[in-house]
């Protein structure tokens, strides 16, 4: 830069100065992007839910007992995530969800075979079917009861239809005549 104004260089110098400061900023803001779920408070990214392999319930698997076939657990329990031909007498169902607004989840239940006849069943606690649903569920319960059906003095308080003293009327519309299907 020899030859030219100081006033020059000394604008190229805050020139890049000034671009490795909006540089190191853009970076920062995307680095903060990726730790939170919205965009200064107002845009909110849409995340799917992603779940995988078989829900396994504390009803589901208290209806497995030894000695049971192998078409018979498939037909409770679902087809197994996992199968291998070097273990063949050994079944993993591996079941995996992440939905915004909930924990993740991971249970792992493995049912042990000899030959065609099941031995044992390893699974951890699991949830009752209500549970996984209240586990899974976005919106928090209120402890309410939900009432879907009017009480005897709501139905009183209803009001009444007109009555009609006349039969309903035919229907309005164009009159048609089909052929029959099959000949008689």
């Amino acid at each position: 830069m020899a030859g030219l104004p100081t006033s020059v260089v000394l604008f190229c110098r805050l020139t890049a100065l000034a671009a490795a400061g909006a540089a190191a900023l853009a970076a920062g803001g995307c680095m903060s992007l990726q730790t939170t779920d919205n965009f200064l408070g107002v845009i909110t990214p849409y995340r799917i839910d992603i779940v995988q392999g078989n829900v396994v319930t504390k009803e589901q698997a208290g209806q497995i007992k030894p000695g049971m076939t192998r078409n018979q657990v498939r037909d409770i329990l679902g087809s197994p995530m996992l199968t291998d031909i070097f273990h063949a007498d050994r079944w993993d169902y591996v079941f995996t969800i992440k939905r915004p607004g909930t924990e993740p989840q991971q249970r792992t239940i493995v049912a042990y075979f000899d030959g065609d006849a099941l031995k044992r069943l390893d699974a951890p606690e699991l949830p009752s079917e209500r549970e996984f649903v209240a586990s899974i569920s976005r919106t928090k319960s209120t402890g309410k009861k939900q009432v879907l059906e009017l009480s005897d003095e709501q139905k009183q308080a209803l009001p009444r239809p007109a009555k009609v003293d006349q039969p309903p009327a035919e229907p309005a519309g164009a009159v048609r005549s089909y052929p029959p299907l099959e000949p008689s």
